[in-house]
């Protein structure tokens, strides 16, 4: 029952083959990587057979593919512009696992891989070193150019250096954490008043009577938090867009 109401052992990673180490480093497959590989899977299968007949009247599947093509597209032009659609692969990609991995962690039972910083973090380290490789490739040292806003006071210029350093170093952080915190708040709080269900409902009459409102606490939270999943996704993405406008525009 202790690991049936521990709200910490939902994140737990699990071995499910175990390939040795390499030095100090173990090497497994994991529930983690399952979940990864199955996201993945579920998302290819989803838009090839949703395009496969690319009627010119869409059926429900591939008017759902072309939604997420169309909202994908437009957060990109809103954000970097038309020039950013070179990035549409990449950007879209990043939402669609995104996406599809917050609210893959909605079923019961399921894991859910953004929800660990690692994962979040690497995604993130993806987004800015997309930045950092295509600004130096396509503007060479005058993407450095995003370090130094213009029309600053000589005298203040070196402070002003180092804040837009700073911030820049702080984005795959804030990133990172913003999808990790939330998912990992949000199931953690619904997996608490789910432990209160259980506790009062095994307390009788009355311990029933009062599990009412825990119930009413997870069933709002669980709607709040598929607003969330969306929500999250939606947000790293717009990021991502207004990230690699540096890239393409690194002047202030």
């Amino acid at each position: 029952m202790a690991t049936e109401i521990d709200p910490i052992h939902q994140f737990e990673i699990q071995k499910i083959v175990d390939f040795g180490h390499v030095g100090e480093f173990p090497i497994a497959f994991t529930n983690s990587a399952a979940f990864m590989f199955g996201i993945v899977a579920l998302v290819f299968f989803f838009l090839t057979s949703a395009t496969s007949s690319r009627a010119l009247v869409p059926g429900r599947w591939q008017n759902l593919a072309e939604i997420s093509y169309e909202f994908v597209a437009s957060t990109i032009r809103s954000t970097a512009g038309t020039e950013g659609m070179k990035f549409f692969p990449l950007v879209f990609s990043l939402f669609i696992f995104v996406f599809t991995a917050n609210f893959l962690g909605m079923v019961p039972y399921a894991f859910t891989v953004t929800s660990h910083l690692i994962v979040t973090a690497a995604l993130a380290a993806i987004v800015i070193g997309t930045v950092i490789l295509y600004g130096f490739f396509r503007h060479g040292t005058h993407f450095l150019h995003l370090f130094v806003p213009s029309g600053v006071p000589a005298f203040l210029l070196p402070f002003m250096v180092i804040i837009e350093v700073i911030s820049f170093l702080s984005r795959p952080i804030s990133l990172s954490l913003r999808l990790f915190a939330n998912m990992l708040a949000g199931h953690i709080a619904m997996k608490v008043f789910a432990g209160f269900i259980v506790m009062m409902g095994s307390a009788g009459v009355a311990g029933a009577l009062g599990a009412v409102l825990p119930l009413s606490m997870v069933v709002a939270l669980t709607a709040l938090e598929f607003l969330v999943a969306f929500l999250q996704a939606y947000v790293f993405t717009v990021l991502t867009c207004i990230y690699l406008n540096d890239a393409l525009h690194p002047g202030h």
